[in-house]
């Protein structure tokens, strides 16, 4: 006996449209879950982005990286060549924080007041110098000489201090401009008869012999180097800025305990071997998380009184266009909350 063909087709029907009915809610159910997922993406921190140029004092910072502190957070170091290009980046909204010397810290804060200084990395104890010819036996002898100065707010510091410390002014030399990766070619070549400068750079022309003229150890606690943040990063991307913190502790614990392995680690990025770089760190003292806690909560009021004297005699020189209220910089909230 034939079956019904309107039979056969309306179960046929039946069947395929329940078929659909569940691929559609399957569909449904899929493009629901994608939905979520993209939107739990994209309320994901965005990476907090860190400008930092090439100084033993900074170093700390990769080697978190290289020890895998920073793996678990959105961190992104990014290089620069100097504070100048930082600072510039930092206005144009490229990085939100960045790690510069804290006389840069003040220009930055005359047109960007919400700054705050969040960790100091060091004070530079004879790392940033005034290095001359073998012949220049002292900084008197530089009279109508030229002298490479990187256009930076710590250049024209540095060559002034150290100017003023013999009773001869900017005024007394030739200026001659250079950035950093032409500090030493320039000097070797004899475009310059002395060059103030750090880094790679000092290690190596100390190294073939040239006469060191001034180094920071004559003005101590004057050339300071920072970590400096918007204030309200502070709480916008607290969690990536308290990973921050705590790994360049958790570092400089680390560097304390295994210089040697920290130095290998580090040695390649700054162009001199790990031994000229554990040499480098005598030029500076990095405060630990205790120092670094009195300083930026003001309990020890000496970081204080240094920044304001800084910032005087910044003014007195010109390199400070007004005064800057230099107290609220210091901002202890992150360092207070650091776990090793």
């Amino acid at each position: 006996m034939l079956r019904n063909p309107l039979v056969f087709d309306l179960k046929f029907w039946r069947k395929l449209s329940e078929k659909l009915k569940k691929s559609f809610t399957l569909g449904i159910a899929a493009v629901t879950l994608c939905t979520a997922i993209l939107a739990s993406c994209s309320k994901a921190e965005p990476p907090l982005r860190v400008g930092v140029n090439v100084w033993a004092g900074f170093e700390t910072l990769y080697l978190a990286r290289s020890l895998g502190y920073y793996n678990r957070t959105p961190i992104r170091l990014v290089d620069y060549p100097s504070a100048t290009e930082e600072v510039r980046a930092y206005r144009n909204g490229e990085i939100e924080a960045l790690a510069l010397s804290i006389d840069e810290c003040l220009v930055l804060a005359v047109t960007n007041p919400d700054v705050k200084i969040v960790i100091i990395m060091d004070f530079s104890n004879g790392g940033d110098v005034i290095i001359g010819k073998p012949e220049i036996q002292n900084l008197q002898a530089l009279k109508s000489r030229a002298v490479g100065v990187e256009s930076t707010a710590l250049g024209a510091f540095l060559i002034t201090r150290a100017l003023e410390q013999k009773g001869m002014s900017a005024k007394d030399i030739k200026i001659v401009s250079l950035g950093v990766s032409e500090h030493e070619r320039a000097f070797k070549n004899g475009t310059v008869d002395a060059v103030v400068t750090f880094g790679s750079a000092r290690t190596n022309l100390l190294a073939s012999g040239a006469k060191l003229l001034f180094d920071t150890s004559q003005i101590p606690g004057e050339v300071i180097d920072v970590i400096v943040v918007r204030e309200n990063l502070i709480n916008n991307q607290s969690k990536a800025l308290q990973a921050l913190v705590d790994g360049r502790f958790r570092a400089l614990d680390y560097l304390t305990k295994h210089p040697q392995d920290a130095a290998i680690r580090i040695a390649p990025r700054t162009g001199v071997t790990p031994e000229q770089f554990l040499e480098s760190l005598k030029g500076l003292r990095s405060p630990d998380l205790q120092e670094n806690q009195r300083l930026l909560g003001k309990t020890d009021h000496s970081l204080l009184k240094s920044v304001k004297r800084l910032s005087q005699v910044m003014l007195d020189n010109k390199l400070l266009p007004k005064a800057v209220d230099t107290a609220p910089l210091l901002d202890d909230r992150l360092v207070k909350n650091v776990k090793l």
